[in-house]
């Protein structure tokens, strides 16, 4: 964790909900960010009914990526509630929404109205297709933005059928890319005084995660399509079976290819020609893994990872997630943790992985119930006293 919190005084609303926005505004709070989580009274982000649940009805889910922010009830579909949203963006830096393209304008909230509020305002809108594009109307999930963007295509075992990936990389890139743009744009408004409408579209991102699938298309000429746990361009460079379980090993040097070799005992495969260059080890990677399968059927896991391990190659069993729970290395670097919930202590967390070196800083791992800040947000932004709070609350604002 990042322990002099670089976004310390910056003020986020965040009008996300589910996974994209929520992640994008968490990492920003794990930086430092005040964020304001704005819900809607009564029923607030749809992931808080989303499973597991723990014993007191709150999601599991919903804690794991809205820890450290403030919940605040807003009503945006009447009039004084967009009223109040816009007083509180007059006095933020920083707007996080992933509605449909086109609801910001219809709530009367849309960049035109925010950036009258305050010139200096950032909006980060997060979608499925981007605010502009014959597609930007068209709804969308994670899983369509990894089958337009190709993802989907290049994962799976060879001539399987096409995969999702194990996570919701779709949601999760288009986070990342919004963290780095908002971060980026907060720079050239504090060297130009102005604001900015930031457009991520899930779809884009994925493209832009392709890696070389593009390249190797337009050179060969052939579309990729999924290798298993093969790497396209370095071999070997994949999962393996031991007599009694998967590891991953991969020789990503011509000195590692040679390293291996020597470790597990078949220093012949080094002069063989068809795997002396790792050009010539790709051409005829069937015949290696069939050899290599093979010989590592004889040996436990452990046997082939003591033997790698000791002679410096890359390799590591395959854990499943209550391993990664148990991992110690994990648990040194801060990344295993119990959230901070007042009715169930079990329930874990990833860390941050923003860390300065020497640093024993953690993150808030609270996440707010709904509407557990309005009061305080509103007196202490706003100066709301509590008459002017009750009569909203007495009419359902907030």
């Amino acid at each position: 964790m990042i322990e002099d919190k670089p976004l310390a005084g910056i003020r986020v609303l965040d009008l996300t909900r589910v996974l994209a926005g929520p992640f994008c505004t968490m990492n920003l709070a794990d930086l430092g960010a005040e964020v304001i989580k704005i819900e809607l009274p009564g029923r607030g982000d749809d992931s808080r009914g989303f499973a597991p649940l723990l014993p007191n009805g709150d999601s599991g889910y919903y804690y794991s990526v809205n820890r450290g922010k403030q919940s605040v009830t807003i009503d945006l579909r009447r009039e004084e509630g967009v009223e109040i949203f816009l007083s509180l963006a007059a006095k933020s830096d920083v707007v996080v929404e992933n509605f449909s393209p086109g609801t910001m304008q219809r709530f009367g909230i849309g960049y035109p109205a925010l950036t009258a509020a305050n010139p200096r305002l950032i909006l980060c809108s997060i979608s499925g297709f981007g605010q502009t594009g014959p597609m930007a109307a068209a709804p969308a999930y994670d899983i369509v933005a990894q089958a337009l963007g190709g993802t989907m295509s290049i994962t799976g075992p060879p001539d399987g059928d096409p995969t999702r990936c194990g996570v919701s990389i779709g949601d999760l890139c288009a986070a990342l890319y919004g963290i780095s743009a908002i971060l980026a744009q907060l720079r050239i408004r504090d060297r130009d005084g102005k604001g900015a409408h930031i457009d991520v579209a899930m779809l884009d991102c994925q493209v832009a995660m392709l890696e070389d699938a593009l390249a190797r298309y337009s050179v060969s000429g052939r579309v990729p399509g999924p290798l298993g746990t093969r790497h396209p361009s370095i071999t070997p460079f994949q999962q393996f079976r031991a007599s009694d379980g998967f590891f991953v090993a991969g020789a990503g040097n011509q000195a590692i290819w040679q390293r291996m070799c020597d470790a597990i005992g078949k220093p012949e495969l080094k002069e063989d020609p068809r795997f002396i260059r790792n050009a010539d080890r790709t051409a005829h990677h069937l015949e290696l893994e069939a050899i290599l399968a093979r010989w590592f059927m004889t040996r436990p896991r452990d046997h082939w990872l003591r033997l790698l391990s000791d002679a410096a190659v890359p390799c590591a069993p395959i854990a499943n997630v209550e391993d990664v729970t148990r991992n110690p290395h994990l648990e040194e670097r801060g990344m295993i943790l119990r959230a901070d919930h007042p009715g169930y202590p079990d329930l874990i967390v990833p860390g941050s992985p923003f860390k300065n070196t020497g640093s024993k800083a953690m993150p808030v791992t609270r996440a707010p119930s709904l509407g557990e800040h309005t009061d305080a947000v509103l007196e202490r932004v706003l100066g709301y006293d509590s008459w002017r709070l009750s009569e909203l609350r007495k009419r359902s604002i907030i």
